[in-house]
Parts: structure tokens; C-alpha cells; sequence
């Protein structure tokens, strides 16, 4: 395999000044909305960063839950890592890739917990053996064999089953507040455009091109 010789030339779109919102909230609604409809697999999907006690950064998969001018919302277990390694230091990364459409997003800012009420009320939307396999999944920790975990599960389904599944108290969301958006459009011969959002004091937004 030579991986020197894969690559492609982006030439499906353009991005330029006059075509952005203000508001980057706005841009991203625009770019989001494009890419369900292209039905692409999982568009709310992001790769979010945190950073340990120790500086080493780390990794995941995250699907975004809710957006709107307060910031971004996503779900997962307060016993996670990236829970743990938020409570030390809440300043996040995250990237949404369309290739597909040839876009990228990449957002930086803070997360902070969101109230129970509002988790509960995401919790209560999700299918029950999801529900339930909140409840069976002690996050990040190792486990020996699936078997463990489908035994959880299973211990779990029949603790609850009859009524409902209620919000455990060790899970819910998070909202990244953005201090900063970057939008990539990519073009041909690697001159990709680029727009940098940045949050001014005033609330407002600083737009700038960027060089690829």
C-alpha cells in the first residue's frame, strides 16, 4: 500500500466571506442541515478532545445532541474519562469531517455540565436498552470479557422491568460554550478556504480567512 499516492482534489464548492453568516450558531445550522440532508452517516458525529492531568491529550467519538447560541451539547458517563479529564481542565476541542461534502468544523471552548433537568429530559427520548445500558456501563473502566458486560446489562433489564428507567445519577450531558469556530472548505490544489470565528468581549464575532 502506498499512501504517498492517495490523494484527491477538492472542487465541488467555495467558501467566501459574503457566504457566512455573522453567527457562527447560524453557519453552522446552514452546514449541518446540508449534510442530513446528503444522508450521510451519523453527521452529528464530532471527535472531542480533552487533556489529562499529565498534558497528553486524548480522542473520541461523541454525537452531538442539541445546539443553539449557548453552545453544543453531548451525553455521556460523569465516571468517563473524558468526564474525568473535563472536571480537571473544561477546555475541548471537537471536529465535525463531512468529507462527503469536502467540509470540516472544528470548534474550541469550554464544557460545563447542563442541568439534570435537561438531561432527563434527553434521557427520557432514548430507546430503553439504551436507557438501560447507561445504567450497565461503568465507562472507561476494563473489563476481563464481554460476558461481564451483557451480564450487567441483563441484571440491569431486570431490575427495570417494570416502569421507568429513571436518569442515573452519574450520567448526563455536557455543553461545550465555543470560544472559537473554524469552517474548511475544501478546494482544489490544497488552497482550501478557511474562516476563523473568534468570540470578541463584546459577544460578538471576529471573522477571519485563514491560509490553508
Amino acid at each position: 500500500m502506498n499512501l504517498e499516492e492517495m490523494r484527491r482534489s477538492y472542487a465541488a464548492r467555495s467558501l467566501d466571506l459574503p457566504d457566512l453568516d455573522p453567527s457562527p450558531f447560524v453557519q453552522f445550522d446552514r452546514w449541518m442541515r446540508e449534510v442530513v440532508e446528503t444522508q450521510l452517516l451519523e453527521p452529528n458525529a464530532m471527535s472531542l478532545a480533552t487533556v489529562n492531568s499529565d498534558g497528553q491529550p486524548s480522542l473520541r467519538t461523541v454525537l452531538l445532541k442539541g445546539f443553539d447560541s449557548r453552545g453544543l451539547v453531548f451525553f455521556t458517563n460523569f465516571s468517563s474519562a473524558k468526564a474525568r479529564e473535563i472536571a480537571g481542565n473544561p477546555s475541548v476541542a471537537c471536529l465535525f469531517q463531512w468529507l462527503p461534502l469536502e467540509r470540516q468544523v472544528s470548534v474550541t471552548g469550554r464544557a460545563e455540565k447542563i442541568s439534570a433537568a435537561e438531561s432527563l429530559k434527553y434521557f427520557l427520548t432514548r430507546p430503553r436498552n439504551s436507557q438501560i445500558g447507561a445504567w450497565a456501563s461503568r465507562q472507561s473502566d476494563v473489563i476481563t470479557t464481554r460476558s461481564l458486560l451483557e451480564s450487567k446489562f441483563a441484571e440491569m433489564r431486570t431490575k427495570f422491568a417494570d416502569g421507568q428507567v429513571p436518569l442515573p445519577d452519574f450520567w448526563g450531558g455536557y455543553r461545550i460554550t465555543p470560544a472559537g469556530f473554524e469552517f474548511w472548505q475544501g478546494r482544489p490544489n490544497r488552497l482550501h478556504d478557511r474562516f476563523r470565528y473568534t468570540r470578541q468581549p463584546d459577544a460578538s464575532w471576529k471573522i477571519e480567512r485563514l491560509m490553508p
